[in-house]
């Protein structure tokens, strides 16, 4: 075992990319993906809890952590789609939604996931891929905490709900134009 696998062949890799009930909702769409537990990671307090995160002084980012079957989705897709589906060239915002817990960050598992997230984030800014820098973080996995049993499913819990409809939503039919053929 090369420290890539989690239990039974699965990768697990933890993603922010401003709210974390966006993130849950385009990774759950994806073939391969085992499961997405919305949480908090990337903080000092212990067992932060949605009010203190949301106050900015925790550290944490709000993140998706996603299981997936690397021999059904590549951990290069996983990148592509999460480079994809949201803005990483802007620090500490992702639309209206501003401070430190939505910053766009990838934290790794394993040096494999270390080392690919660096050269596609290298690549991506080589190519010119986004008008400005990339700003996303690359950092080791600290302690994960998941969220409120409330942030679960929650677009698929509350698809009429404003932010559902305005944010939410336009990401998923950008993720399922461009990858139409990834989707369960």
């Amino acid at each position: 075992m090369n420290g890539m696998h989690t239990s039974e062949g699965k990768d697990t890799i933890t993603l922010g990319a401003g709210c974390f009930w966006c993130v849950e909702a385009v990774f759950t769409e994806l073939k391969g993906v085992v499961s997405v537990t919305p949480g908090y990671t990337g903080g000092a307090t212990k067992d932060p809890d949605y009010k203190s995160i949301c106050t900015g002084t925790t550290g944490h980012a709000e993140v998706a952590q996603v299981v997936f079957d690397p021999h059904v989705i590549t951990l290069d897709e996983i990148l592509e789609i999460f480079w994809q589906t949201h803005d990483p060239t802007t620090l500490n915002r992702q639309g209206h939604d501003s401070g430190t817990q939505y910053r766009s960050a990838i934290f790794f598992h394993t040096k494999e996931q270390q080392v690919r997230a660096e050269n596609y984030k290298v690549e991506l800014d080589r190519s010119a891929a986004f008008a400005s820098p990339i700003v996303t973080e690359i950092t080791p996995i600290g302690p994960f905490y998941p969220a409120e049993n409330y942030h679960r499913d929650y677009y698929a819990n509350n698809p009429d709900q404003g932010y559902c409809q305005y944010v939410i939503r336009p990401k998923l039919e950008k993720l399922r134009k461009v990858f139409a053929n990834k989707l369960k």
